[in-house]
Formats: C-alpha cells, sequence, structure tokens
C-alpha cells in the first residue's frame, strides 16, 4: 500500500510539474510568435539615441529587436528546466506540440484577415487621436497577417533552436553530471539562440520580405546579443527555480526524475 501511494504521488507531482512548465511554455512560445512581427529600438525604450555602431565598417548596429525577443529567453530556460526532469523527451514533446498551437493560430489568423469588415466598425475608427486619416482594417491585416514568410520562418527557428539546445545540453550534462547547471543551460542557450536569431529573420524577412542583407546582419546580431545577455543575467532564476521545483518534489522524487532524464528514460 504504501509502495502504491508512493508511485501515485510520484506520478501526481511529476505531471502536475510538466503542465506548469508547459503553460509557461506554451504561453511565452506563442505570445512572443504574436508580437515577433514589431521591431522596436531598444535605445529609444531606454530615452538614449541610437548607438550607430558599424560592423566592419559597413553595418550600422542599432538596438533594433523584434518585440518577440524580450521574452524569448523565457522559453529557453523554460526548455532548460524541461530538459533537467523529462529529458529530451520531454522537450520534444511539448516542442512538437507548440509547433502544432503556432500553426493553428496563424491559420485562424490567415482566415479571420479575409473576412470583410462592417462599415460601422471603419468608420468609428477611421481617424488616429492626431485625426489623421486611418484604415484600421489595412492596421489588423498588417500586424496580425505576419504572411507565409514568417510562419514558416517562425516554426523552422523554433524546432531548430529547441532540438539544438536539448542535444548540446544533453552533451553538457554528459560531462557535468548533477553539477553546474548554469554551464549546461547558458551553453545549451548560446548556441540554440543564435541559430534562432537569423534563421527566423533570415526566411521571414530575407527570403520572404524585403531586407537586405545588411539588415538582417545587423538585426540578427543584435536580438542575439540581447537574448544571451538576458539569459546569463537570468541565470540565478533558473536556480531557483530548480529549488522551487525540487523542495515541491522532494529530494527523492527530484533525484529519481533527473536520473530518468539524463538517461532518457522519463516519459509521461
Amino acid at each position: 500500500m504504501n509502495q502504491l501511494n508512493t508511485d501515485k504521488t510520484y506520478q501526481s507531482k511529476k505531471t502536475n510539474l510538466f503542465i506548469i512548465l508547459s503553460g509557461i511554455f506554451l504561453t511565452n512560445a506563442i505570445l512572443a510568435e504574436l508580437i515577433g512581427v514589431k521591431i522596436f529600438s531598444g535605445e529609444r525604450a531606454l530615452g538614449l539615441a541610437p548607438a550607430h555602431w558599424t560592423f566592419f565598417g559597413e553595418y550600422v548596429l542599432d538596438f533594433n529587436l523584434t518585440a518577440g525577443a524580450v521574452i524569448w529567453p523565457v522559453v529557453f530556460i523554460t526548455t532548460d528546466i524541461i530538459n533537467e526532469y523529462f529529458g529530451k523527451k520531454g522537450v520534444r514533446k511539448i516542442s512538437i506540440l507548440t509547433a502544432m498551437f503556432i500553426a493553428y493560430i496563424f491559420l485562424v489568423i490567415s482566415i479571420v484577415t479575409t473576412l470583410p469588415p462592417a462599415p460601422f466598425w471603419l468608420d468609428v475608427n477611421n481617424t488616429d487621436p492626431q485625426g489623421n486619416t486611418f484604415n484600421i482594417e489595412f492596421a489588423f491585416d498588417t500586424i496580425f497577417k505576419q504572411g507565409l514568410g514568417i510562419i514558416i520562418g517562425s516554426l523552422v527557428a523554433f524546432l531548430l533552436g529547441q532540438l539544438i539546445d536539448v542535444f548540446v545540453f544533453q552533451k553538457l550534462r554528459k560531462l557535468t553530471g548533477s553539477k553546474m547547471i548554469w554551464l549546461r543551460a547558458t551553453g545549451s542557450t548560446l548556441v540554440s539562440q543564435f541559430i534562432d536569431s537569423f534563421v527566423v529573420l533570415g526566411i521571414a524577412f530575407y527570403v520572404f520580405g524585403n531586407w537586405s542583407i545588411p539588415q538582417l546582419i545587423a538585426v540578427g546580431i543584435i536580438n542575439y546579443i540581447y537574448k544571451f545577455t538576458v539569459a546569463i543575467i537570468l541565470t540565478p532564476l533558473l536556480y531557483l527555480g530548480h529549488d522551487l521545483i525540487d523542495k515541491y518534489l522532494g529530494k527523492d522524487i527530484a533525484e529519481k526524475m533527473t536520473l530518468e532524464a539524463a538517461s532518457d528514460t522519463s516519459f509521461l
């Protein structure tokens, strides 16, 4: 009976943890995709003048970022935590589900943007706060109908980044064992985010868009600098997350789950 109760507690806590981590992962991944169409100025957000750095004397680098990059480090940190407790099978499962949900969301958006607008909706929203003529239907379509290029770019970059993150994480885990969480988490994130930063921009804005190579390189570099800087800054939160999870699971369950994840036998 005690063993039965122990098994039930183990499965219950394991399932609850995966649901919570998956919720965090899904919410931030999908939200990043939805807001990623906006490119914002990091300097202006802080009240600073554009940096105008030069790259090889040719490419001008300002801190222009996709809005999705603001929360994307949360996705990679959550990936590392899922990897720690559920192994690559757990990461693969949530990554595939997320990709399917993203594809569904963009399918819905592509359909609703073809619906004819109600005339009164256009009339009551035909000027901006300054009194200038405003086409809300055009604005809605421009923001939400991001196009085939961004859909493909986002999904390819997301899946590729996740697979690379898991691969590097597991390789570093074999070298470090249960120690040096920061190394395998940060190392896997730095590699995967480099790929993610350039793949999504390259497919979405160069292959299917109208960006030049200098624009692609400039924005990609700045996005990557931001992502790995934030990933390093958030490392203490990674340890805090591990500590909270270990307290919730209990020492024995936490050790059992991490061992199963390391041996790739963890499965829900």
